[in-house]
């Protein structure tokens, strides 16, 4: 089929683009006005998700206006279909009707969307000189607002909402009794929103609390706007309203005239959905549309007005949310409603004769990587102290300094490390349990770890890792670790012995193979695995030691960084023998002997798969009863104190716990966690095994904020999210701050008590100092205002650039006014490129136009410049337009981020 030219070149670039149904056709809408609603038009919205493992994920969602046009709604519907088909067929597209939007649409558009009357036009405006008239708005949502204007009359108020009434020269924010604290928060910031965009920020704000007078006189005004106080008709509060119970999910072929069969089964499953048919999943409240991957779009057409007729006569066309999927692009709400639904198998990154070209350079002196290695750099100050306990019956045994890096697998750990935090310390706790641990160790040590919690002041950080499934922190506070096979442990002891195993505790005079792992030297492990040929690796080095000799094994694909940590190990695990250095492929008898013959091993390295960005949750958790909701497009601002939230960030996940939350202890929140991983609510294959981290509010760790865009003063408040959001909105959020407890110089060997001091050398013989990361303040160590690059930054907008003029335009046309950030700028903001992020960037750097900096150019830069800096050789002007943002905001972000950025437009 044809495609419209103006979707040519859609969907190339991360972020919003917008296009309006006007006269029948498409017209793309200008940056300036994305926000702005018409409730008489229909909108198509592509927003689209630059991914790092394959290619760009795009929603299309069509928005609908209540006073839009049939024939126009229509139109939007097939022009979605057909942005679709221009973009592979792999897009999910949401109907959105004015309303009744979903969450991750509105989450676009922070804080809100006020549809507006009348009708969209792509001609010039005109100024609105009318009388101001006053408006009533409910407000409802915890964490993205559902704007809905409402008759202005007493009759339209209730207990149970928040409401907005703005006039000419004051906004009155009225709070139902039975409205939620984060419901009156949210609701503050679309007063601010308003505030800034229709009274160009010079208006009164006055709150009003249902059922409290106390002879307020903004109580009386508001009143007097109403003709005169008289009380609200009583109303069931929502906690007291029957919620539905959970729809049996139906599904219904469609037929090629559209006509509707339902399958009747007890089951659902994938293999029911066929390749060359449409289906309709009715979920009640959800309505999908299903397309086989063979299907024309004629027959995709037909479907989706098969199901709005459906929804029409069912009369649920105004409650319904209509999602259309084609194969191969499910969300994981609709395989959600599949019992079964095989996983996708991840792809394989590396491949043997890959592997073996590979190899072939590397004999030859050639550094070769086939794939960019993944950042580590280390999120945490690794100059603290480090304390380490093994678990042993009902004692808690302290291991000596000079053994705490030696753990053996069959053993379980509590891990204390002390670091200087901002401006005061800070703790984190890891309960390490070993492979071959037996339960009742487990269970002691993570009860153990929370006691030791509870009793110390302040709010520390646990971590509940499993051998082999290690964070990244775990090893950068450790530097140097070493990980034996068996355990000491009474109850490991006990446990062989009763199952007749033989013991394969670690001994100097047994036989043991190592492989030597990390980054760098303060990031380095040596993992004692089984001693057989099968366990060796080309892609790593290892060290095998006999009762009268070692070997240090190389692999063909292991690099010089690999050869010197392996150096460095060898010197760790046994300085007296003098080594035997063998090379993959040319290992004497003497070697395959005592491993028990040759083998068969793996040429290829176990790379993880790239993990997206995360997803946040919402969530509550009642009697073992674990609910969750995902929030869009988060920021720090969705932390709420009132809630608990879970970022799951796959390999592993953070259970943050709000100051005002109802989680009374550690315990629960990890008890919390670990319903999460059960539930897998993205169907992503989490394993029970996840690492789980348990942050409070107020001690994040820079591990925890990177995802964020982090402002410290924000998280230094206190009070609910309504006063912290009231403070803010009038200028006095410095007064709620809580004070920093402790100082710089607790972290000195002067103020520290001996046993807790900080090793001055660590055991692998290097000074511990402190990281580039942490050398930082918190409020300069700020990532994007969203959770994905890939999801559009919620836009800040001029709703009504039409109520009251502004400067004009070099062409003399008007002139939106700027939009106020809701929140006050952080310190950070004005900061020379030279100095953020604690990196000093020449500011008189030769400039180099972007065909000639990036990877793949024609004409290539070659000399005078860093390539891990290509980005910095811009001008201003074109640096703008290739990342739509400035220098000064670009190197704000975490590397994680400016990396992403980079890899989009080739210059990474």
């Amino acid at each position: 089929m044809e495609i419209d030219p103006i979707f040519q070149g859609a969907g190339v670039k991360a972020g919003l683009e917008i296009w309006c149904i006007e006269n029948l056709r498409l017209v793309l809408v200008p940056k300036s006005s994305y926000g702005k609603f018409f409730s008489g038009s229909a909108y198509i919205i592509l927003n689209t998700v630059l991914l790092k493992s394959s290619s760009p994920q795009h929603d299309i969602h069509y928005w609908l206006g209540n006073d839009a046009k049939e024939v126009d709604s229509a139109l939007a519907s097939d022009k979605a279909l057909e942005l679709d088909a221009a973009l592979g067929s792999q897009a999910v597209q949401f109907r959105e009707i004015q309303g009744l939007e979903t969450e991750k649409f509105l989450s676009y558009f922070k804080p809100c969307i006020i549809p507006i009357e009348g009708v969209f036009s792509s001609g010039p405006g005109e100024l609105n000189c009318e009388t101001y008239q006053i408006s009533l708005f409910t407000c409802k949502g915890d964490h993205v607002v559902h704007i809905k204007e409402v008759p202005f009359s007493r009759s339209s108020l209730n207990h149970n909402d928040v409401f907005i009434l703005d006039t000419a020269s004051k906004i009155f924010l009225f709070s139902g009794c039975n409205s939620s604290i984060q419901e009156r928060a949210k609701a503050l910031e679309v007063v601010q929103y308003i505030k800034e965009n229709k009274h160009n920020g010079k208006c009164e704000v006055a709150t009003i609390e249902d059922g409290k007078f106390v002879g307020d006189p903004d109580v009386g005004e508001f009143w007097g706007l109403f003709g005169g106080y008289a009380p609200i008709p009583r109303d069931i509060p929502p906690s007291l309203q029957k919620q539905p119970d959970i729809p049996n999910a139906k599904l219904f072929w469609i037929a090629t005239q559209g006509k509707l069969c339902q399958t009747v089964c007890n089951m659902l499953n994938k293999e029911m959905l066929e390749s060359n048919k449409c289906y309709m999943l009715d979920c009640d409240n959800e309505i999908f549309v299903w397309m086989g991957r063979n299907t024309s779009i004629t027959e995709r057409k037909t479907s989706i007005s098969a199901a709005e007729d459906f929804l029409k006569s069912q009369g649920r066309s105004t409650r319904s949310h209509l999602t259309s999927l084609t194969e191969g692009s499910e969300t994981a709400i609709f395989r959600s409603y599949f019992d079964v639904w095989p996983q996708l198998a991840e792809p394989r990154l590396y491949e043997e004769g890959r592997g073996k070209v590979a190899a072939m350079f590397k004999q030859q002196g050639y550094d070769v990587k086939e794939l960019p290695e993944e950042d580590c750099d280390s999120l945490i100050d690794c100059s603290g102290t480090l304390k380490v306990w093994r678990v042993n019956d009902d004692e808690l045994f302290l291991v000596p300094v000079a053994e705490q890096t030696k753990l053996f697998s069959g053993d379980c750990y509590i891990v204390q490390y002390k670091y200087p935090g901002n401006g005061r310390d800070e703790y984190l706790f890891y309960a390490w349990l070993g492979r071959g641990a037996v339960m009742e160790d487990r269970v002691d040590a993570i009860s153990r770890m929370n006691t030791i919690v509870d009793s110390m002041k302040g709010d520390s950080v646990v971590g509940q890792v499993i051998e082999e499934k290690e964070p990244i922190e775990f090893f950068l506070i450790f530097q140097t670790l070493i990980v034996f096979k068996g355990g000491l442990s009474t109850r490991y002891k006990r446990f062989i012995a009763e199952k007749g195993i033989a013991d394969e505790t670690y001994d100097e005079k047994k036989t043991a193979l190592f492989r030597v792992q990390g980054t760098s030297p303060n990031n380095m492990q040596a993992i004692q695995v089984d001693q057989v040929s099968s366990s060796l690796n080309s892609s790593y080095c290892f060290i095998l030691q006999t009762e009268t000799s070692i070997f240090t094994w190389v692999g063909n694909l292991s690099s010089t960084r690999d050869h010197d940590l392996l150096d460095r190990m060898l010197d760790l695990i046994n300085p007296t023998l003098q080594p035997i250095s063998v090379r993959e492929g040319s290992e004497p008898d003497v070697f395959w002997k005592a491993l028990g013959g040759k083998a068969e091993h793996p040429r290829e390295r176990e790379i993880k798969a790239y993990v997206e960005d995360p997803h946040l949750f919402t969530c509550t958790f009642t009697d073992g009863d674990l609910k969750v909701k995902e929030i869009f497009n988060f920021t720090q601002d969705d932390l709420t104190t009132e809630d608990k939230l879970i970022l799951d960030c796959n390999r592993e996940i953070y259970v943050w716990c709000g100051c005002h939350s109802n989680v009374r202890s550690k315990k629960q929140a990890l008890e919390i966690g670990l319903k999460f991983l059960e539930i897998d609510i993205l169907v992503e294959g989490l394993s029970l095994e996840t690492p789980i981290y348990v942050v409070t509010e107020g001690h994040e760790p820079t591990f925890f904020t990177r995802f964020f865009e982090w402002d410290s003063s924000k998280a230094n408040m206190h009070g609910s999210s309504f006063e912290r959001r009231l403070a803010i909105l009038k200028g006095t959020a410095q007064k709620i701050e809580v004070p920093l407890r402790n100082s710089w110089k607790a972290c000195s060997t002067e103020n520290t008590p001996d046993s807790l001091r900080s090793r001055s050398v660590s055991s692998n013989g290097l000074r511990r100092s402190a990281s580039s990361a942490f050398s930082v303040s918190g409020s300069n160590l700020k990532s994007s205002d969203n959770h994905q690059i890939s999801s559009v930054s919620p836009i800040a907008r001029s709703l009504f650039s039409g109520s009251y003029p502004d400067h004009d335009s070099a062409d003399g046309s008007p002139v939106p006014p700027r939009p106020t950030a809701v929140v006050p700028s952080s310190p950070s903001e004005n900061v020379g490129l030279d100095q953020i992020d604690g990196v000093k960037i020449d500011v008189n750097l030769l400039i180099f136009p972007y065909e000639r900096l990036k990877v793949v150019a024609d004409d290539p830069v070659t000399t005078g410049i860093d390539v891990t800096k290509r980005e910095a050789y811009l001008s201003e002007e074109e640096f703008q337009q290739i990342f739509g943002m400035t220098k000064t905001a670009f190197y704000k972000l975490p590397k994680w981020r400016q990396n992403k950025l980079k890899r989009s437009v080739h210059l990474f």
